[in-house]
């Protein structure tokens, strides 16, 4: 008997593998399905994984409520979820609140939120996201396009805790796959995905990413998201080994403020994500926060001759003041 069409065998076997590396077998996993291709077929391969590896797949669609007849929206892609024989499911719709770091950037927060409080109210231990090798490649153009670090261009993990739930994991397990296989994923199961307008909308950074990418790849010649995302796993292990030495230096340095001498012995990349993670932990919205100011705080450190503060994303301001650096809310000092 003839096997699953190849995009299908190739979701499952993304899906098997994620469950199998962290353990997650026979868990309950949710799936984060908006109704488009990438997380219907995503559902669609966890509806077929879990229970045979003695697992529970459910779903949680959330309607940011930013387009009008999103409520249908999300309803539809709950009940394509409740086809594909995923339980329980449950449709979420938290408030967005804007912020300085822009409508992408706060329906992320209030989506990451929504998942969170779905993953605690339904029990699970992990949240599935359906990003494809696509998502990879745009993600690392854009880091390109703000002058990022390492990290940055290192892409989006396959596994991370989930923000607000330290015990649920996020797993993104179609990051080796194409979107045009998610696609004939949904046309091989008889799926109709919903097609996000937002996603024609240059408004958004990463529609003129995507926009940007498709032009590189006729200029440059095809392949180019593979070798972007290859470049994402090579640049993951060195932005890792970095990061230790970072914490590391975080922890034997204390709270702030910190002694400029101590700051100066270390390595510039160790010093910049020491910057970067005083930063977030201080409200500056991670994708606000560029290289350029990172290398303006390491200038206040290393080329300081009296002048003032350095303005930050988020509000913040960094400081040097009697051979100390420290960061705080603009107006609190």
């Amino acid at each position: 008997m003839a096997g699953p069409h190849p995009a299908v065998a190739a979701a499952r076997v993304g899906v098997r593998r994620a469950l199998a590396a962290h353990g997650l077998e026979r868990c309950t996993v949710l799936v984060a399905c908006s109704g488009g291709p990438d997380s219907l077929a995503l559902a669609a391969a966890a509806a077929f994984e879990l229970p045979r590896s003695g697992g529970v797949a459910g779903a949680v669609v959330v309607d940011h409520g930013l387009q009008e007849g999103s409520g249908e929206v999300a309803e539809a892609a709950a009940d394509a979820c409740c086809a594909l024989g995923l339980a329980p499911v449950q449709v979420v719709a938290p408030t967005v609140q804007r912020g300085p770091g822009g409508p992408e950037e706060a329906a992320r927060t209030a989506r990451h939120e929504a998942l969170a409080a779905a993953a605690r109210s339904l029990g699970a231990d992990a949240v599935l996201l359906g990003h494809t090798r696509d998502d990879q490649a745009e993600q690392v153009l854009l880091g390109l396009a703000r002058g990022s670090g390492t990290r940055s261009l290192s892409g989006m993990p396959s596994a991370r805790v989930l923000p607000g739930s330290p015990r649920v994991l996020l797993l993104r397990p179609l990051l080796g796959l194409a979107r045009e296989e998610t696609e004939a994923v949904c046309a091989e199961l008889g799926l109709a995905p919903w097609q996000d307008p937002h996603n024609g909308d240059t408004r958004f950074t990463r529609v003129r990413a995507r926009n940007a990418l498709r032009h590189l790849e006729d200029t440059l010649g095809p392949g180019l998201p593979a070798a972007l995302a290859r470049s994402a796993d090579l640049l993951r292990d060195d932005a890792d080994a970095l990061q230790e030495v970072a914490d590391t230096a975080y922890r034997e340095l204390g709270d702030p403020p910190w002694p400029v001498p101590a700051l100066t012995d270390l390595h510039p990349a160790v010093r910049r994500r020491l910057w970067q993670r005083l930063a977030t932990e201080h409200g500056s919205p991670s994708g606000a926060l560029t290289g350029r100011h990172l290398r303006a705080v390491d200038d206040l450190l290393l080329r300081w001759h009296g002048q003032g503060p350095i303005d930050l994303p988020g509000g913040l301001r960094a400081h040097r003041a009697e051979g100390r650096m420290w960061l705080e809310r603009a107006g609190t000092g």
